[in-house]
Protein backbone atom coordinates (compact mmCIF):
# COMPACT_ATOMS: atom_id res chain seq x y z
CA UNK A 1 0.00 0.00 0.00
CA UNK A 2 1.44 3.40 -1.24
CA UNK A 3 -0.26 6.84 0.55
CA UNK A 4 0.38 9.90 -1.13
CA UNK A 5 -0.38 12.88 0.88
CA UNK A 6 -0.85 16.25 -0.78
CA UNK A 7 -2.19 20.01 -0.36
CA UNK A 8 -0.15 21.24 2.35
CA UNK A 9 0.57 25.10 1.66
CA UNK A 10 1.27 28.33 3.45
CA UNK A 11 -1.75 30.23 4.57
CA UNK A 12 -3.15 33.58 6.81
CA UNK A 13 -4.60 32.39 9.79
CA UNK A 14 -8.57 31.78 9.75
CA UNK A 15 -7.72 30.37 6.28
CA UNK A 16 -8.52 27.07 4.86
CA UNK A 17 -6.58 24.08 3.22
CA UNK A 18 -7.91 20.78 1.79
CA UNK A 19 -5.17 17.79 2.79
CA UNK A 20 -5.48 14.95 0.10
CA UNK A 21 -4.20 11.05 0.77
CA UNK A 22 -4.52 9.09 -2.36
CA UNK A 23 -4.18 5.61 -1.91
CA UNK A 24 -2.90 3.16 -4.37
CA UNK A 25 -1.76 -0.99 -4.30
CA UNK A 26 -4.77 -2.03 -2.73
CA UNK A 27 -8.75 -0.47 -2.48
CA UNK A 28 -9.38 1.06 0.81
CA UNK A 29 -11.81 -1.51 1.75
CA UNK A 30 -10.89 -3.07 5.12
CA UNK A 31 -8.56 0.27 5.80
CA UNK A 32 -9.25 2.59 8.27
CA UNK A 33 -6.85 6.05 7.29
CA UNK A 34 -5.85 8.40 9.64
CA UNK A 35 -3.90 11.54 9.44
CA UNK A 36 -1.12 12.87 12.24
CA UNK A 37 0.84 16.20 12.53
CA UNK A 38 4.47 16.52 14.00
CA UNK A 39 5.11 20.13 14.48
CA UNK A 40 9.46 20.56 14.70
CA UNK A 41 10.71 18.72 17.80
CA UNK A 42 7.43 17.67 19.03
CA UNK A 43 6.15 13.74 18.66
CA UNK A 44 3.65 12.66 16.11
CA UNK A 45 -0.51 13.40 16.99
CA UNK A 46 -3.52 12.70 15.87
CA UNK A 47 -5.57 14.76 14.23
CA UNK A 48 -8.04 12.82 13.04
CA UNK A 49 -9.60 9.46 11.44
CA UNK A 50 -12.04 7.73 9.68
CA UNK A 51 -13.51 4.32 9.26
CA UNK A 52 -12.93 2.44 6.17
CA UNK A 53 -17.22 2.83 5.81
CA UNK A 54 -16.99 5.85 6.04
CA UNK A 55 -19.70 6.48 8.71
CA UNK A 56 -17.34 6.58 11.28
CA UNK A 57 -15.20 9.57 12.25
CA UNK A 58 -12.63 10.93 15.14
CA UNK A 59 -11.17 14.02 15.97
CA UNK A 60 -8.56 15.31 18.44
CA UNK A 61 -10.01 18.11 20.36
CA UNK A 62 -8.11 20.74 18.41
CA UNK A 63 -9.53 19.36 15.78
CA UNK A 64 -12.64 18.73 16.05
CA UNK A 65 -15.35 21.40 15.01
CA UNK A 66 -12.60 22.97 12.56
CA UNK A 67 -11.49 19.91 10.55
CA UNK A 68 -13.46 17.38 8.73
CA UNK A 69 -12.02 13.78 7.21
CA UNK A 70 -13.77 11.72 4.44
CA UNK A 71 -13.41 9.37 2.32
CA UNK A 72 -13.97 8.13 -1.28
CA UNK A 73 -13.29 4.58 -1.57
CA UNK A 74 -14.42 4.60 -5.59
CA UNK A 75 -11.63 6.90 -6.17
CA UNK A 76 -8.79 5.64 -3.01
CA UNK A 77 -9.07 9.22 -1.79
CA UNK A 78 -9.19 10.45 2.13
CA UNK A 79 -9.78 14.46 2.49
CA UNK A 80 -8.75 16.36 5.58
CA UNK A 81 -10.70 19.68 5.27
CA UNK A 82 -9.23 22.03 7.73
CA UNK A 83 -11.01 25.64 8.36
CA UNK A 84 -10.27 28.67 10.69
CA UNK A 85 -6.34 27.43 10.54
CA UNK A 86 -4.36 28.69 13.74
CA UNK A 87 -0.76 29.44 13.61
CA UNK A 88 -0.50 25.86 16.19
CA UNK A 89 -1.85 23.86 13.57
CA UNK A 90 1.83 24.23 11.29
CA UNK A 91 3.15 21.32 10.96
CA UNK A 92 3.72 18.49 8.74
CA UNK A 93 0.72 16.43 7.71
CA UNK A 94 0.69 12.52 7.56
CA UNK A 95 -1.83 10.28 6.71
CA UNK A 96 -1.89 6.64 7.87
CA UNK A 97 -3.73 3.35 6.79
CA UNK A 98 -4.53 0.87 9.65
CA UNK A 99 -5.85 -2.00 8.23
CA UNK A 100 -8.92 -3.20 10.54
CA UNK A 101 -11.87 -6.04 10.54
CA UNK A 102 -14.90 -3.84 11.77
CA UNK A 103 -16.50 -0.93 9.33
CA UNK A 104 -16.34 1.78 12.34
CA UNK A 105 -13.70 1.12 13.61
CA UNK A 106 -11.05 4.15 13.85
CA UNK A 107 -7.15 4.54 15.88
CA UNK A 108 -5.48 7.48 17.65
CA UNK A 109 -2.27 5.68 18.16
CA UNK A 110 -0.30 6.03 15.64
CA UNK A 111 1.61 2.75 16.50
CA UNK A 112 -1.35 1.08 15.11
CA UNK A 113 -0.94 2.05 11.64
CA UNK A 114 0.36 -0.11 9.10
CA UNK A 115 1.64 2.73 6.28
CA UNK A 116 2.60 5.99 5.88
CA UNK A 117 2.59 8.59 3.47
CA UNK A 118 5.44 11.03 3.02
CA UNK A 119 3.72 14.06 4.44
CA UNK A 120 2.84 17.62 3.27
CA UNK A 121 3.62 20.81 4.96
CA UNK A 122 1.06 23.42 6.41
CA UNK A 123 1.99 26.62 7.23
CA UNK A 124 -0.45 28.57 9.17
CA UNK A 125 1.48 32.62 9.75
CA UNK A 126 -0.26 34.70 12.29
Amino acid sequence: VQLQASGGGLVEAGESLRLSCAISGRTLDRWAIGWFRQAPGKEREFVAAVGWSGYSTAYSDSANGRFTISRDNAKNTVHLQMNNLKPEDTAVYYCGADKVTHPMTTAKQASLYDYWGQGTLVTVSS
